[in-house]
């Protein structure tokens, strides 16, 4: 895969220089859901679009890691990683993962990790590093919102070795003239043994081929057709993703561009935010079925705006939870 040193989540995104493990039994997030067409007892699937509720809610019973909280200055703008112990003593299964961001905060970037020695100082990393070199380990949940709770469908958990290492990833961009405080909170939420049926997964896709003319309307997009290995998969979760000059994103599951089943589609998309849109029950995958992604675009700039990890540039993806699991997959 090229050098795409992917994702600014264009805003400010979070630095942690200090970390640690603790074990949380708080009562629960505070996401906010609407639903649409029938639910889990109706006579159709349902969807569900989540949203926040603002910060400041107690995470779920778990294993939570933290970063910061910090000070950045201001004008800065990096991306940086920590590598910590989970602190599982056993294998375990996670049903949920809830994500904090402060104030000030912006894109996380959850992964499993390979690594054998913890580096808990903040240290510089390319984006998506492991995404895009799947032997260091693979994205488990990507959070762009101060709350974000992953709950994965009855009986499909993200499996942990003992001592399972995680890695942080993180974006933070300070555009303001004064000091800001940001920090981070990841929180693993364990399923019973008893439960756990079938191991979950991510997928990354999308396309690079952005281009906005000055002043006016555009929009991007790509079939992409998917591997054999997805075949008969259930998709239970998706996520548009661009940037500032985003209007909203568009995902069908078909077997050509413009046609199939609408697996994202929001109104009120917000790209600061983006909603992720549940499916009960899940979308499965079938054989010739690509995922076929739309972004729209309102370029108010009088200079034309490509793809990059920027803040003033843009982007035109989507990821999706799937199970059982064939391990995390990015497709361009």
């Amino acid at each position: 895969m090229r050098d795409i040193s992917l994702f600014l989540f264009a805003s400010a995104a979070l630095l942690g220089c200090t970390s640690h493990v603790s074990s949380s039994d708080g009562a629960g997030g505070a996401a906010v859901s609407t639903s649409s067409g029938q639910g889990p007892t109706g006579s159709g699937p349902s969807t569900t679009t989540s949203g926040t509720a603002g910060t400041g809610g107690a995470p779920p019973a778990g294993l939570t890691l933290t970063m910061g909280p910090v000070a950045v200055p201001p004008g800065t703008e990096r991306t940086q990683c920590i590598t910590q112990r989970l602190g599982n003593s056993a294998l375990m299964h996670v049903g949920q993962i809830y994500n904090q961001l402060s104030t000030g905060s912006h894109h996380l970037i959850v992964y499993r990790s390979t690594d054998t020695n913890e580096q808990l100082v903040p240290y510089d990393c390319q984006p998506f590093a492991d995404t895009l070199s799947q032997a260091g380990g693979g994205p488990l949940m990507i959070t762009q919102k101060k709350q974000d709770s992953l709950v994965l469908p009855q009986g499909v958990a993200f499996n942990f070795d003992p001592n399972q290492m995680i890695r942080l990833e993180v974006h933070y961009i300070n555009p303001t003239p004064s000091e800001i405080m940001v920090e981070a909170h990841s929180t693993f939420v364990p399923m019973p043994d008893a439960e756990f049926q079938n191991e979950a997964a991510l997928l990354f896709a999308g396309t690079t081929a952005v281009y906005l003319p000055p002043n006016q309307a555009t929009t991007a997009g790509q079939f992409i057709n998917m591997p054999s290995d997805l075949v008969g998969k259930h998709f239970f979760g998706f996520t548009g993703h661009v940037h500032r000059m985003g209007t909203n994103v568009h995902v069908l599951m078909g077997q050509s561009h413009g046609t199939g089943l609408p697996v994202y589609e929001v109104p009120g998309f917000t790209w600061s935010e983006p909603p992720t849109q549940y499916h009960d029950p899940p979308v499965d995958l079938a054989a010739g079925d690509g995922f076929d992604i739309t972004c729209e675009y309102q370029n108010t700039t009088s200079s034309p705006i490509g793809f990059g990890e920027s803040a003033n540039d843009e982007m035109c993806f989507f990821w999706a939870y799937y199970f059982p699991s064939v391990g995390p997959k990015i497709i361009f």
